[in-house]
This record gives C-alpha cells, structure tokens and sequence, in this order.
C-alpha cells in the first residue's frame, strides 16, 4: 500500500520546476518520439517471417515454438558481460539464469547484444584511461545496435561499473517505449580494510615499500567476482538505478555467489514479461523530471561519485530532461547526508548494506520530503516500493520491510540526525570558469586554498615534481589540457596519494583541472571538469605558474588574482592522438561537447543557461546555502 507523500522540500519542489519548464520542448520531442515507436506495434508483429525466422535460427526447438505462436513477449538482453572486470564477470551465467525464467511465464529470452566494458582499475594512469569517457557513448551506441532488431517487447540491462551503467541508460532510453529493467551483479566480499589500503597506497608514493608490498595489498583488497566495495562510480550507478526506480528493490548490493542473487534475476527477468505483457511502466514513463531529480539526490545523500556530475546530464538529457550544475549545487545545498562510505568514511559498501542500505535510504528521503515520492518505477507507482528488501525463505524469494533504524549510526544516519546537513557536492565558479569540488570527505579546514599556482600539462609531471619535493610547499595544482575535446577527459586519480601525502604533512594543497577525478577520489580538495576547458581556450589556458589561485569550496568560488585577458593562450606542448587505440576516436574528440553539457558525442550540444556575473559568484553561492541553513 502507497503511504501518504511528505510535503516536498521547497528547493526541491523549485529545483524540478525549473528542470520542468527548461526541458519543456526536448520533453515534448522525447515522448512524441516514444508515443510513436509504441504506436507503431510490437516489434515481432512487424518483422516479415523471414526477419522471424533469422531472429530465432539459432534458438532451440522449444523457444521457437513459442516465439512462433506470435502472442508471448521476447525479452532483449543486452549484456556487458566479460571477465575483465570483476563486477561483471558474473554476468557470464546470468542470460541462461533469465532465459529460464521467462520460459517458466510462457516467453521467451535472448541476448540482443554486448557491449564493451573497459576496467578504468586496469587503465588509471595509463593511455587507456583516455578512452574511458568516450566509452560511455560507444556503449550507448551499442544498446542501440543490439535493440535496433526490433524483435522485443521489453529489454534487461546486464552492467554495473562506471560508464557501462550511464551507456546503458542513454542506449536504452532510445527504446524508451519499452519496458526496461536492469539487473547488477552485486559487490565482491569485503577485503582488507580501507584504511589499510589508503595507507600502502601512500607510503608507497613515498617510496617506504616496494611494488610487491603494494600488490599484495591490493590484491587483497580486489579479491574475488564483483563490484569494488568502495563507493566510488560504480556503486554509486546502483544507488541512482535503485532509486529511479530501474531495479528490483534492494538488489543493488547482493554477493553475486548467492542463491538470493540469482533470485533476483530471476525475478527481475519475470517482471520485464509482466510489464511488457500490461503495456505499463516503459522506460520513457520511468525516466523523467522526478526520478532524475530523485536520481541526483540519492548521490548527494550518500556522498556519491562526481563522475556524475557529467553523466546524469548526459543520462538525462537521453530523456529530453536538461539539468546544470547549478541544479545539482542548489540540491546539494539542502540533502542532508545520510551515508559514510570510503572514501568518505571507513565502511564499504557491504557495511553499508549491513546497516540499513538502499531500502533505509529511500524511506529516510522520502519521509523527509528530499525526494518526490509519486513516481512511476517498474515496481508501480510510488517509491515507496524501494523502501523494501528481499530475502531467501524456505528456497523462496520474499519481499520484507527494511530495517527502521539504522543499525550502525557510524555509516548509516536518518535525515533527522544526518552526518552533515548538506550533501557531498558543491559547485564552484569565478574567473577560471565553472567546476565541481566534492567536500564530503574533505575536512572543514581543507576546504579553502589560497596560494602559488603550479601549472602543469600532463599528469606525469605532477608526479615527477612531487617526487624531485617541488611541491613540498604546496600551492595548488594547476592541471589542463585533461578535457574530452584535449584527450577523452581521462580520470587523475594516480595524483591522489600524493595530494593526501603532502595534505597529511600539513602541506595547503589543492587541485584545479579540466579533467576529472575518480570516484574513489575524497579527502582531498579538488575542482574538476573545470568547463570551458583549456584546449577550447578556457581560462585555465592563461594561467601562469606563480599566480594566486583560491578555491573557496565554502563560499563557491574559483578565482586567479590576475588579469587574463592581457596574455597569450597557453598551448598543450604535444597531445598523444594514436596508440592504444586512441586513434579511432579523432572524430568525437572533435564533435564532443563541453563537460557541464554531458561531454557527449550523442546530442546536439544545448545552449548554456545562463549564470550569474562572476563579481556576483560568491554572493549568490552563499546566498543559495542560506536557505534552510
């Protein structure tokens, strides 16, 4: 039974108004485009008999009997599958595990597609990480190729990890007449401590141990098939498919070697041929101003990955929904913060689970009138179905209520009583341009810093002035030439041990960029995606080393003390385009658009909305965190 929706907290029943009447026409065109695809029939009803027949060639004798009758659903499977990446590695099983399934309703399954998967573990601070980012739009290609068959009624998404959930999101929301479930793999078994691995991690970049002790710690740490337990990008694409209303309840965080697991799936592979059999609950229905706005405050809550900062505008804008960074700042500015998950704690993300999880979370944000509570999700309507868990009984998959009360106030808080009342991103502007900093586990006192800027062009030579002890003054860190249109907006996250080295020596130390940062990044402050970005011309272009550069977190604000306008544009000495396979993507690098808009080759690039005066940015910045303060 729905339970009666909480008053709407007014920034953000203001913010989703504004996401409302700014989307108003690419919304309108979404929907007309989705109206007519249903319109137009099942995709089986369609296809001539010799397009049926390919379709189902390779199928056994049973599911072509009954794909032949015409009358039951296909279900699509699109599937990231490989065992590359731990996390998905588990999805090797998971067509027959759902082929079983729906065969049990009287359907049929098949896998429509794959698509790539790249392990940004595997490629930090190395040439592949260049092709992270554009990764995210091959996959949603790829969903595009695999569903253009047009032989399904409804389709199941197979992913997890960082750009392989927002590509299968965007790719899905194409075929947004469909109804759309996605079905993770679960987190691994907690390994060694967090704490424990930070610590390796930074006296090896010291150089106090070798390469063998630092392996065997992180060996110990990415151990066995399933997600990283930290709460970086992945995890955070669960919480956001959680409450989107894209998964069955609570399945985000489920070992993947479980009966309760497979369950799930199972489960989960019922419910799309029950959705596509009712006509109700497409994706393009699940997906709109309030689950997106549900969708940014969920992350905001849990201390989430900035990584999606860029991919929920892109996510959303494959919905015709258009949101900024100010929409995400002035949300930020009132959700409380309800989770410490590494790195904004020293929990993972089974702790976290453990305390309450997902289910705890969407009932505390929803009672506390932080999230809009009258969705469409593919469980029904309302969110309230999220405030569920499931659980083996007798061989049987149950559905129960989560847990009222947090069961460690360490990791997991209530809104009434949160660890901050505000959430872990926040925007920052001036005359360096507009970039995000998240905060929710950088202390108070790191969180302004004022000095000498260092200006570098690559990553590596950061690394080497750290290591020559140039920076043993700090300063703040100054590096360009690290946006989509430069190199595919690599993450730079191999400078985090030195920052927090040089931060724990008590060193004043900050990072600017046009690039990003990984997920797992945190204590450290950090402004990133810094948008227009240096190879564009953006400011970061014309600062020179020696400038006073302050990043005020608190107060919004990301200013130089110096006048730009009388310099010469900074070039990027060389810029690596071949190797790797970074060749392949001269064109996107050419036509992507700017970090703030999605950093997508898949839309036309829309206009900016337009933002305060810089003389006006810290005002109107201190102004927003006023309200309800």
């Amino acid at each position: 039974m729905a339970l009666h929706a909480p008053a709407l907290h007014p920034v953000v029943a203001e913010v989703t108004q504004r996401i409302v009447e700014r989307s108003q026409d690419t919304r309108a065109d979404y929907i007309r485009r989705m109206d007519a695809a249903r319109d137009s029939g099942v995709g089986r009803a369609k296809l001539s008999c010799a397009n049926w027949a390919h379709a189902f060639a390779g199928q056994t004798i049973a599911d072509k009997l009954t794909a032949m009758t015409g009358k039951t659903p296909n279900v699509g499977i699109v599937t990231a599958y490989n065992d590359m990446l731990s996390a998905h590695q588990p999805f090797e099983r998971f067509p027959d595990v759902i082929r079983k399934a729906t065969r049990e309703v009287g359907a049929t399954a098949q896998v429509a597609g794959g698509t790539p998967a790249m392990c940004d573990g595997v490629t930090q601070g190395r040439p592949g990480m260049e092709l992270s980012l554009f990764s995210r739009d091959v996959i949603a290609m790829s969903v595009g190729v695999a569903l253009t068959h047009d032989a399904f009624d409804a389709a199941m998404m197979l992913g997890v990890c960082d750009k392989i959930v927002p590509g299968l999101f965007m790719g899905a929301l194409a075929f947004g007449h469909l109804p759309v479930v996605f079905a993770p793999a679960g987190p691994m078994p907690s390994g060694i401590p967090n704490a424990e691995k930070a610590r390796v991690r930074a006296e090896y970049a010291q150089g106090k141990v070798d390469r063998s002790v630092l392996l065997a710690s992180e060996i110990g740490s990415y151990h066995s098939p399933g997600t990283c337990t930290f709460y970086g990008t992945a995890n955070s694409n669960q919480m956001m498919m959680e409450l989107g209303g894209l998964h069955m309840p609570s399945t985000a965080f489920v070992h993947p070697e479980t009966g309760l697991r497979d369950a799930l799936t199972a489960a989960a592979a019922k419910r799309a041929v029950e959705l596509a059999q009712s006509g109700e609950c497409r994706m393009a229905d699940v997906v709109d101003e309030k689950s997106v706005v549900n969708m940014i405050v969920a992350l905001l809550a849990t201390g989430g990955s900035t990584n999606h900062a860029i991919h929920l505008v892109a996510m959303a804008r494959a919905a015709g929904v258009l949101i900024d960074w100010t929409d995400m700042d002035q949300l930020s500015s009132v959700t409380p913060l309800l989770a410490r998950v590494y790195p904004n704690g020293s929990a993972d993300v089974n702790a976290f689970q453990a305390a309450g999880g997902v289910a705890f979370v969407a009932r505390e944000l929803a009672q506390a009138g932080h999230i809009h509570s009258d969705v469409t999700t593919i469980m029904g309507k309302g969110i309230h179905h999220y405030f569920q868990e499931p659980a083996m009984i007798d061989g049987e998959l149950v559905w129960k209520d989560g847990v009222a009360e947090s069961l460690d106030r360490d990791i997991l808080r209530p809104a009434s009583d949160p660890f901050d009342t505000e959430g872990g991103l926040r925007l920052v502007q001036g005359n360096l341009g507009r970039a995000v900093i998240k905060i929710s586990a950088v202390k108070p006192q790191h969180r302004i810093v004022e000095g000498p800027a260092r200006v570098f062009d690559a990553q590596e030579d950061v690394l080497a002035a750290f290591q020559r002890g140039e920076l043993d003054t700090g300063g703040v860190i100054v590096l360009r030439f690290q946006g989509p249109k430069a190199n595919g907006m690599p993450e730079l996250h191999s400078l985090s041990p030195l920052m927090s080295v040089l931060q724990d020596r008590g060193v004043p130390i900050a990072l600017v960029t046009d690039g990003r940062m990984s997920g797992a990044s945190g204590k450290t402050p950090a402004a990133i995606h810094v948008t227009p970005e240096a190879l564009e011309g953006g400011p970061l272009a014309y600062v020179h080393d020696g400038d006073i550069v302050r990043l005020d977190a608190e107060a919004g604000v990301l200013i130089v003390d110096a006048d730009l306008s009388t310099r010469e544009r900074a070039r990027p000495l060389s810029v690596q385009s071949w190797g790797y396979g970074r060749e392949l993507f001269g064109a996107f690098r050419s036509v992507v658009s700017a970090a703030e808009q999605g950093a997508s080759v898949c839309f036309v690039a829309e206009p900016t909305t337009q933002q305060p005066e810089i003389r006006d940015v810290a005002d109107a910045n201190v102004q927003n965190r006023a309200v309800d303060a």
